[in-house]
């Protein structure tokens, strides 16, 4: 498993980007029709969080198997790896945080899923006419986009990759700062893990998670060429005053 995941521009159709979707596939096919998605020609990003809360968590490996779907790992994925794995999970607080579903699954289907989970990268990079775009789900921790692929893909140590990787899938520091600093090396980061009632850019990190997991909320279709939801929505920009650094 790579921990950092290229993909070339798409030169016949769109590249889009979809917040937390938690187990809400019927919700997001329904979004993406209303967006006249074309899977033929077009390609779906996901930020992370696939699973979870919702009914239809299940299907995320049909969802996986299609050639169009792309995802890195969210935090709540990462809760399925890990207790797949064997590794440590409070199940009290998985089972709170939506995760049910998966602890009452046969043993043989939660080691597929969690398996099939533990393919998806920390980060993605896809390629646009106006340079390349970042996907983590949380946050960017570092400045600098290229260290940041850099130290996932060349760990200094165990430690060192697994604190970075909890970084990407977990942190709210920027968004809870309103950090405006922009991070350079990439032209944009498109991030989820925050519910947000419209989707914001600090500086030019986007954030996406407009809660279309949830009754009152709505999956934000960002098209990477744009950075402009699909569909009529707008993302809050937020920038550094003139002359403020």
């Amino acid at each position: 498993m790579g921990r950092v995941e290229i993909h070339r521009a798409n030169l016949s159709g769109r590249d889009l980007a979809v917040g937390d979707i938690r187990g809400h596939f019927s919700r997001l096919e329904a979004a993406l029709a209303d967006a006249g998605f074309d899977p033929v020609v077009d390609r779906l990003f996901s930020v992370g969080d696939l699973v979870d809360r919702g009914p239809e968590s299940e299907q995320v490996l049909a969802w996986l198997a299609q050639p169009w779907f792309h995802a890195v790992r969210g935090n709540h994925d990462d809760y399925a790896i890990r207790f797949a794995r064997g590794n440590p999970v409070d199940a009290v607080n998985y089972r709170q945080n939506g995760g049910g579903w998966f602890l009452a699954l046969p043993e043989a289907r939660q080691q597929e899923i969690g398996a099939a989970l533990e393919m998806l990268p920390i980060a993605l990079e896809v390629e646009t006419a106006q340079g390349p775009v970042g996907l983590v789900h949380a946050d960017c921790p570092l400045p600098d986009w290229r260290t940041l692929c850099h130290r996932l893909e060349n760990p200094e140590s165990r430690r060192a990759a697994g604190e970075l990787e909890d970084e990407c899938i977990w942190s709210r520091r920027r968004i809870a700062e309103q950090d405006l600093a922009p991070v350079t090396g990439v032209r944009a980061v498109v991030v989820g893990h925050t519910p947000l009632r419209q989707a914001v850019a600090l500086g030019n990190v986007y954030h996406i998670d407009t809660a279309g997991w949830l009754p009152e909320g709505r999956f934000t279709l960002l098209d990477l060429a744009t950075l402009e939801p699909v569909g009529g929505d707008t993302v809050l920009m937020i920038t550094p005053e003139p002359g403020r650094a």
